[in-house]
C-alpha cells in the first residue's frame, strides 16, 4: 500500500503550521522526516496516521494492505508506550487481543516478532527489568504483530543513549532487509535520516513547506556509520536546514 500527500495545509486559528505538501510513499521504502523545530514534522504523521484532520488537502492510501494485516498504520512511539504490568510476550498480545486473536494463532505470531526482534529470550521480562533500548524493540515487535501496512514512526530512537541508538540502527536495518517494509520515519537526527531513510524529505521552518526530497542511493545494507558518501548526505541536509533552524530556533524564543 502507498500513501501520497497530496496539497496539505494545516493552521491553528490564525497559526499556519504546513503549508501545500505534497509527497508519494512507496510501498517498501522508509522514508525520513527531518526539519527546524515547530515545522509541523509529528504534525504530519499524525495526517498520515488519521488522528488529525488537516485544514485542507488529502491523504490517500492507494493499493491493498499486506496479507494479514490487522492494523494498516501502525506507530511507534519515542516513550514506548509498555504496560509496566505485563511481559513482554503480554505487552505484544495485547494489539493481537483487540482483533480476537488468542491461543496458539496469537503465540504463532508473538514468536515470530520476537524472533525478529533478538527478544525470544526476554519474552517474560517485565519493562523494568529491560534497558531502554530493550523496551524498544519491544514496542517495535508490538508494530511488526498486527503485520502494517506503514510504520509511523515518531523520533523513536531520540530518548536513547548515543550507543544504543547505534545498536537500534543495526536493527532496523536488519529488520528491513530480511523484510522490507514501509515506514514513515520522523527524526531530529540527520545521521540517523541518512543511516535509515531511502528518501529524506527536509521541511522549511513554519509554515512547513517541502524544500527538498533527498534520495539515498547506497543500499540501506551497506551502509556504514562513518561511511563518506552518508557523511556528503548529512551535510548536505544540514546546510539545506541550518539557516531555517536558527530562523525557528529565534521564533520559538519570541513565542
Amino acid at each position: 500500500m502507498d500513501i501520497r500527500l497530496d496539497g496539505i495545509s494545516h493552521s491553528y486559528d490564525d497559526f499556519e503550521v504546513m503549508r501545500d505538501i505534497s509527497l508519494d510513499i512507496p510501498k517498501g521504502q522508509i522514508l525520513c522526516i527531518v526539519g527546524p523545530s515547530g515545522c509541523g514534522k509529528s504534525t504530519l504523521l499524525r495526517f498520515i496516521g488519521g488522528l488529525e484532520r488537516p485544514t485542507s488537502g488529502r491523504v490517500l492510501q492507494m493499493g491493498e494492505p499486506p496479507e494479514g494485516c490487522l492494523n494498516p498504520l501502525t506507530y511507534v512511539f519515542q516513550d514506548f508506550a509498555l504496560l509496566p504490568w505485563r511481559t513482554v510476550s503480554g505487552n505484544i498480545s495485547l494489539v493481537l487481543e483487540d482483533h480476537g486473536i488468542k491461543g496458539a494463532a496469537a503465540q504463532e505470531i508473538i514468536d515470530d516478532v520476537l524472533a525478529r526482534t533478538k527478544l525470544t529470550d526476554f519474552a517474560k521480562a517485565l519493562p523494568k527489568q529491560l534497558s531502554g533500548g530493550m523496551k524498544q524493540r519491544v514496542a517495535i515487535a508490538r508494530a511488526l504483530a498486527v503485520k502494517p501496512a506503514v510504520m509511523l514512526m515518531d523520533e523513536p530512537l531520540s530518548a536513547l543513549d548515543a550507543q544504543t541508538r547505534e545498536l537500534l540502527m543495526d536493527d532496523l536495518v536488519d529488520l528491513w532487509t530480511r523484510q522490507p517494509f514501509t515506514a514513515v520515519y520522523v527524526t531530529h537526527n540527520l545521521a540517523e535520516a541518512v543511516r535509515l531513510g531511502h528518501k529524506v524529505v527536509v521541511l522549511s521552518r513554519r509554515p512547513g513547506r517541502i524544500r527538498e526530497v533527498v534520495n539515498i542511493d547506497t543500499p540501506l545494507a551497506e551502509r556504514e556509520t562513518g561511511d563518506a558518501d552518508l557523511e556528503t548526505a548529512q551535510k548536505h541536509l544540514w546546510l539545506l536546514m541550518r539557516d531555517e533552524a536558527r530562523a525557528a530556533d529565534a521564533e520559538l524564543i519570541n513565542v
